[in-house]
C-alpha cells in the first residue's frame, strides 16, 4: 500500500513546525513527508510503522523519522473512543537544518543523527524522559524561545545513547514511485498552486480519477471534502501572512490566499480561528507591544 502524501505547512514567520494533537486524527494514517518529524508519544498503546518496520509503543515512545520515510501511530482504543491529547510533533526541513548548519558550523554535531533517521530513530526511555518537556514547552512557545528549545532538542537527540535504527538496511523510500499515486499528485498540485483558482475537475484530471471517483478517494485520504481541506490551508497562509507581513492590507491577504472575495475569506476566517482577519492582526499588536513593555 503506497502512503499519503502529508502537506507540511512551516508558515513564513517559523523555521519549523511544533505541534499536537489527539487520537483520532486526519494524520493517523500510512504518510509521508519531505521533512524530518520527531514524535513523541504522550498517551495510549498500540503498533507503529516506520518503513518497513512494525512495532508497539507506548507512552513516551521517541522517534526521529527522514524525509520521505512512511510511518504511522495507531492506538489500540474502543471504537468511539476519543483522546484529547495523543502525540506531540516537530517538523523541519532539509533545508533548513542545511542553511543553518552553515551559518553554526557547531550545529554539524546533530548531522549524524539526522543522517540515523532516514531508517527511522528510536530514542531511549532517558532521552525521551529529557525532550517530554521541551517538547511541551515547544508547542506553546513563541519567538526566541522557539529557537532556544529547538536547539536543546536537537542538542539532546545529538548527545543521546542507545538510539536504535527501525527499518532494515535495505529499505529506502522511493518518493517518486509514493507520487504516482493520483490523489498524492493532486495534494502535492494544491499545496504548490494554494493562491490560484483551481476546480474539482482540475485535481480529478490530475488524478486521473473521474470526478465522483476523486471526491470519494480525496475525502477517505484526508478525512474532509476538498473545500474544507483548501479553506483549511489558505486559512493557515492567511494567518502567516497576517503575522509576517505587516505592509499588506487584509484585502490583498485575502486575494494573496487563494480567495476570490473578502466576504468569503471574512467568513472562513471566522469560522477558523473564532475571530476576524483585523482582529486577529489587532491581537498580534496588541501583544507585541506587552512583550515590547515587559
Amino acid at each position: 500500500m503506497k502512503p499519503d502524501l502529508e502537506v507540511v505547512q512551516i508558515g513564513r514567520a517559523e523555521s519549523f513546525k511544533a505541534w499536537e494533537h489527539g487520537y483520532p486524527f486526519r494524520t493517523v494514517r500510512w504518510h509521508f513527508h519531505p521533512e524530518f518529524e520527531l514524535h513523541h508519544v504522550v498517551a495510549t498503546t498500540g503498533r507503529y510503522f516506520v518503513g518497513d518496520f512494525i512495532g508497539n509503543f507506548a507512552p513516551g515512545n521517541l522517534v526521529l523519522t527522514g524525509p520521505n520515510l512512511p510511518h504511522n501511530w495507531v492506538s489500540h482504543l474502543p471504537a468511539g473512543t476519543e483522546v484529547p491529547l495523543r502525540s506531540r510533533v516537530l517538523q523541519f526541513s532539509e533545508t533548513f537544518i542545511r542553511d543553518a548548519t552553515q551559518l553554526l558550523p557547531e550545529l554539524a554535531a546533530v548531522l549524524p543523527v539526522l543522517e540515523a533517521s532516514r531508517r527511522g530513530a528510536l530514542f531511549s526511555a532517558e532521552t525521551a524522559a529529557r525532550v517530554a518537556p521541551m517538547m511541551a514547552d515547544l508547542i506553546r512557545a513563541s519567538e526566541v524561545r522557539r529557537i532556544e528549545l529547538f536547539m536543546s532538542i536537537v542538542g539532546t537527540l545529538s548527545r543521546a545513547q542507545g538510539t536504535r535504527p527501525l527499518t532494515s538496511e535495505s529499505y529506502h523510500p522511493d518518493p517518486s514511485g509514493f507520487m504516482a499515486t493520483g490523489i498524492n499528485e493532486a495534494l502535492a498540485h494544491i499545496s504548490s498552486h494554494l493562491a490560484e483558482p483551481f476546480s474539482e475537475k482540475d485535481l480529478a484530471e490530475i488524478s486521473r480519477l473521474s470526478p465522483s471517483g476523486f471526491s470519494r478517494s480525496f475525502k477517505r485520504h484526508t478525512g474532509m471534502a476538498l473545500s474544507q481541506y483548501v479553506n483549511r490551508l489558505r486559512i493557515n497562509l492567511a494567518s502567516q501572512l497576517l503575522m509576517s507581513e505587516a505592509a499588506m492590507s487584509v484585502t490583498d491577504i485575502c486575494f494573496a490566499s487563494g480567495f476570490k472575495n473578502i466576504s468569503n475569506f471574512n467568513r472562513q476566517f471566522l469560522r477558523h480561528k473564532s475571530l476576524s482577519p483585523s482582529r486577529f492582526r489587532t491581537l498580534l499588536a496588541e501583544n507585541a507591544v506587552m512583550e515590547d513593555a515587559a
